[in-house]
């Protein structure tokens, strides 16, 4: 029989249920499992103690990072991964204890230019229909809270950097839903006018002055729900105790006594050393920009990073660059971008910029085998192929090409540990999720969870072998919006 001349529906049938129950209750094995699912969830019951024991929160590299990050119930993961790398940064170049951008300042930028990159994209699909495939994936999702690093990039060279203290989190950033929904029903209203003045004979001129009066109002709803950012601000921060030889704490120490602009503000006369008065130098900046303290303070340029992506389809070649269409999220910037490399390739970039001593960003599919309590990432130890009694066969290849294993949550790889032959066989991975998941706040992933989950490496082009850094002068395979390679993350 040809697939053609097939039934076009069918319904299980009462005899083939009877014959499924019989087949389950008969087997012991499948009495036990229904009772440890049963009580304590597939994840519990599937847990092997086995493979717990292998993989220990132990790591032959390093990387010392600051405090652990909370996104809480809202989409920014991408943000505060990449937050997380250049923290790290930031605090080794000035020997600080402790350190932690202002995440709401970004999230407020990026709603911003979201908006106003989804109006652009309306205006660019006019003679589309609304049913069309290519208006459907712009409308999907019109400034909702996930992201790629480049968006970061995106932001950070138009809006520079500021610190917590200066723009904290607001219950709209901590809880994002309720501002998103209604921030998505204006956006479409508005689009929905546009398309509607455009079907009139509104002229160019005419939409774009309508769509920057939008904008004010888009501005609004933002303010409202966020606060407005600031324009300038100060920076205190004081330099921990450090031996001499400690560049770091030297550069930070001179930064304090007045090298650069900022200075010392605390005094080190003998009369206060010993009155209790924390006399450790302090970096001091008043009135600074937000770009200003970006390039004073953060010693990376966030554009020398490279997005590797290691997809093996046979319909995304490796060794080439990828451009995602209508994905910007800030106008008149470059579409998202991604090298396609081979796994080996992928391996030894993110093994090489760990050793280095830098974090490195990286995005994965966060639900497979995981376990949140315990900070576990591997499917050794999470064995629903033995609680439910059969395999689960998809490689990587096929479980992207079918929607299986998509990236949905950004994180920060901050240590690997090598075995006797220098082979990376598990990673430390800082998560956003508090310090009450994982290990205080940090997991550890397999390496085989590595090589079948994590899609994007976010790498430093000093850390690129000579291959790969030809293909960026490459000309881009341009994807539709439909068909990336990877997808973004909250």
């Amino acid at each position: 029989m040809t697939a053609s001349s097939l039934p076009s529906n069918r319904a299980i049938t009462a005899e083939e249920v009877h014959r499924y129950s019989a087949a389950f209750t008969s087997d012991r094995a499948n009495r036990v499992a229904a009772n440890a699912a049963v009580a304590g969830g597939v994840l519990n019951a599937a847990t092997s103690y086995q493979g717990l024991r292998e993989l220990p929160h132990e790591f032959s590299v390093e990387l010392k990072q600051g405090s652990i990050t909370n996104q809480e119930r809202s989409g920014r993961c991408w943000m505060f991964a990449a937050l997380n790398t250049l923290r790290f940064e930031v605090m080794h170049r000035w020997n600080l204890e402790d350190f932690e951008f202002s995440e709401n300042y970004l999230f407020f930028w990026d709603k911003i230019e979201k908006s106003n990159a989804y109006l652009e994209n309306v205006l660019d699909t006019l003679a589309e229909s609304t049913e069309s495939r290519l208006f459907q994936s712009i409308n999907e999702y019109p400034a909702d809270d996930g992201g790629w690093w480049q968006m970061f990039v995106n932001l950070v060279n138009k809006y520079g950097l500021v610190p917590k203290s200066a723009y904290p989190e607001s219950e709209n950033s901590r809880k994002s839903d309720a501002f998103t929904q209604y921030l998505t029903a204006k956006l479409r209203e508005f689009a929905s006018a546009l398309r509607d003045r455009h079907a009139a004979g509104a002229g160019t001129d005419e939409l774009r002055d309508q769509k920057t009066r939008d904008m004010e109002v888009i501005y609004r709803i933002c303010a409202i729900s966020l606060g407005e950012p600031p324009e300038h601000f100060d920076f205190l921060a004081r330099v921990k105790d450090s031996d001499d030889k400690n560049d770091a704490g030297n550069a930070a120490k001179a930064e304090a006594a007045g090298s650069a602009e900022p200075k010392d503000c605390a005094s080190t006369d003998d009369d206060t050393k010993y009155s209790g008065t924390d006399t450790r130098p302090q970096i001091c900046a008043y009135g600074i920009t937000p770009l200003d303290f970006y390039h004073r303070y953060v010693p990376v340029d966030v554009n020398d990073y490279v997005t590797l992506a290691n997809v093996p389809m046979a319909n995304r070649p490796y060794n080439t660059r990828y451009q995602l269409k209508y994905s910007t999220n800030v106008a008149e910037t470059e579409q998202l971008e991604f090298v396609n490399v081979a796994l080996e390739v992928f391996h030894k970039a993110a093994v090489d910029q760990l050793i280095a001593g830098h974090p490195i960003w990286f995005a994965c599919d966060c639900m497979q085998y995981s376990l949140r309590k315990d900070g576990i990432f591997d499917r050794n130890v999470v064995r629903v192929d033995e609680l439910f009694g059969t395999e689960f066969t998809f490689d990587k290849a096929r479980g992207l090409e079918y929607g299986e294993r998509p990236s949905n949550h950004a994180m920060t790889l901050t240590g690997v540990n090598l075995d006797k032959d220098g082979k990376p066989n598990r990673w430390k991975v800082e998560n956003s999720w508090g310090k009450d998941t994982g290990k205080d706040g940090y997991y550890v992933a397999s390496d085989d969870w590595f090589d079948n989950y994590v899609t994007e490496l976010v790498i430093r082009r000093e850390y690129l072998d000579a291959a790969t850094l030809a293909v960026l002068n490459t000309a881009p395979v341009k994807l539709d919006p439909w068909q990336p390679l990877t997808r973004p993350c909250k």
